[in-house]
């Protein structure tokens, strides 16, 4: 009922009737500007809801807020045209409407349409698509962030990735990632004179050996997409053996996959390990007592983010 209040719900054919009826109104694409150009009903105007300007555009076009105003989005699904007429009441429109079925139903009734592209079948781009083949990681583009802490402090810092390869097989990815352990950083000890000591504290024997094992590995064994691969939340289950210091253990996390309109493809992951399950003990309170200011916590968190081509 709260919304019946914001907006009225208007039929295509009702629409195209008041179209072919002369009614005085205007109506307004709620779509990106190069959707709009591709494909838009007659007579329509692009202001796009998910631009901050939005409510600016609009108050430009149409300054009287008792005219009557049409909004229309993709499809019943896509909330672009409720969030548009919900936006309007807000900033004192009275006679707001929204097309039922957006652009997807007037499209299947095949009603009149305009732009350049009409023939050509709408992708929502809501759920991820891969295509099958090698993808090469860019390290130069690719981070890994990390996040150590104890009772007093946080520290951050990042670290590179050496190399890395990704196979996409009928959506299932499997590859390898290295990473270079001597390549470990701080950032929020910048200009400290302590970073350099904490720095070489994580190179140490007591951390991460890096005299020994320089390099840390990450072997996806299998990643498989949820039920509904949605483009905006984790949409793939990642399986397979994380080594550090030499020691092998199975780590599963989370990711979100997308494609690149280079035709490569975006991973992103924020997950926690427990260190010393890669024998990192230094500094845990399950091996050690009387650790006093020397107490690290047994978690470390990591966001990584990766850049394949």
């Amino acid at each position: 009922m709260a919304d019946q209040k914001k907006y009225q719900k208007l039929s295509p054919h009702k629409l195209k009737r008041w179209m072919e009826g002369k009614k005085s109104f205007y109506l307004i694409d709620t779509l990106l500007d190069d959707h709009f150009q591709n494909v838009h009903l007659p007579g329509a105007v692009n202001a796009c809801v998910f631009q901050v300007i939005f409510m600016d555009q609009i108050q430009k076009m149409i300054q009287d807020k008792s005219l009557s105003i049409v909004v229309y989005g993709s499809s019943s699904r896509s909330m672009d045209a409720v969030c548009a007429a919900e936006k309007l009441f807000d900033h004192g429109y009275k006679d707001v409407h929204v097309l039922e079925g957006g652009l997807s139903a007037w499209r299947e009734l095949k009603l009149p349409l305009e732009g350049k592209s009409i023939g050509i079948p709408d992708d929502p781009e809501i759920l991820l698509s891969l295509e099958n083949g090698s993808y090469r990681v860019n390290t130069e583009q690719s981070t890994i962030m990390w996040w150590g802490r104890n009772s007093n402090t946080t520290h951050y810092g990042k670290v590179r990735i050496a190399e890395g390869e990704l196979t996409v097989s009928d959506a299932n990815i499997t590859g390898d990632i290295i990473i270079d352990m001597d390549s470990i950083s701080n950032i929020n000890l910048e200009g400290n004179e302590l970073q350099p000591v904490l720095i070489s504290h994580l190179k140490s024997d007591d951390f991460f050996l890096t005299r020994l094992f320089p390099k840390a590995e990450f072997t996806i064994t299998h990643a498989k997409p949820v039920e509904k691969p949605y483009l905006s939340i984790p949409n793939y289950h990642v399986s397979g053996s994380l080594k550090i210091r030499g020691v092998s253990a199975e780590q599963d996390f989370m990711a979100t996959i997308a494609r690149t309109p280079e035709k490569g493809l975006t991973a992103e992951a924020h997950f926690d390990i427990d260190r010393t399950r890669w024998g990192v003990i230094y500094g845990s309170a399950r091996f050690f007592e009387h650790l006093g200011m020397h107490l690290v916590y047994d978690v470390i968190s990591f966001q990584v983010r990766l850049i394949a081509v």
